[in-house]
């Protein structure tokens, strides 16, 4: 008897869980925004990597297109409103769509409150509050349409604050109150909305801290070690594949244990 070939359907979908998706990453151009726009690359996403200017996303849409057939890079500043929804509808238009929107545009300028300048304060906030803010509203339409997914990287900062990052925490825990508030309108149209919470991990900005320091930083985290960009990148990518359908309006804390007190 004749034994019928067997079925890799399963198995090509599991290692291709986005393939037909379009995914927009902000922040692309190093560190954790790369590592989430290759891994949803990987997974067969065309993706569009989003940074302060097209130039510098360009290495990451190179690395993705070795990986998928469709990825570019795309520039603007994540806190001009309208410069991002005209993005946004590029993106769709070149892409062909939208279905994954993870916002990852981050910056610190870290000072004490007594130090603090307004502008220092007001820009933080533009960028990683606002910045969030805008690629939601403008890509919510499409996202509700696709019952897509969004993912706002949020920090750990901003669920325990810390000192000398005033406006970083601020920013950081209005997006969690941003990620619950838009879970909550989207559910209706099943568009899950999720946040996730890095502690220290392996990033150029991690890496300017002195050797001492930098010790003293990975004893204070109960797994003894900082986190790497593929750590959290692995955790985007399974909240928006199939396993992560039933999951929304919830921040994910990958920390090494760091806000275990």
């Amino acid at each position: 008897m004749t034994t019928p070939p067997a079925d890799n359907s399963q198995a090509q979908a599991a290692s291709a869980p986005h393939v037909g998706k379009v995914a927009l990453v902000t922040g692309a151009s190093r560190g954790i925004g790369r590592a989430i726009a290759s891994a949803l690359a990987a997974g067969g996403a065309k993706v569009a990597c989003v940074a302060t200017s097209a130039d510098n996303a360009a290495q990451t849409a190179a690395a993705c297109a070795e990986l998928t057939d469709g990825a570019r890079a795309y520039g603007v500043d994540v806190a001009a409103t309208s410069d991002v929804a005209e993005l946004v509808a590029q993106v769709r238009e070149e892409l062909g769509g939208l279905d994954i929107l993870v916002n990852n545009a981050g910056i610190t300028r870290d000072q004490l409150l007594l130090r603090m300048g307004e502008e220092d304060f007001d820009r933080v906030l533009a960028v990683n509050l606002k910045g969030t803010w805008n690629f939601c509203k403008a890509a919510c339409r499409p996202l509700m349409k696709a019952r897509g997914r969004i993912v706002n990287i949020t920090s750990v900062v901003g669920l325990t604050g810390n000192a000398g990052q005033a406006n970083y925490a601020a920013s950081k825990a209005g997006v969690v109150g941003l990620t619950k508030s838009l879970a909550k309108e989207f559910a209706g149209r099943a568009l899950c909305v999720n946040a996730v919470a890095p502690g220290f991990i392996e990033t150029d900005m991690t890496a300017a801290i002195d050797e001492q320091a930098a010790a003293e930083l990975k004893a204070s985290i109960p797994l003894k070690r900082m986190g790497t960009p593929e750590e959290i990148a692995a955790t985007v990518d399974f909240l928006v594949g199939p396993a992560g359908a039933y999951i929304t309006g919830q921040v994910l804390v990958v920390d090494g244990g760091l806000s275990l007190g």
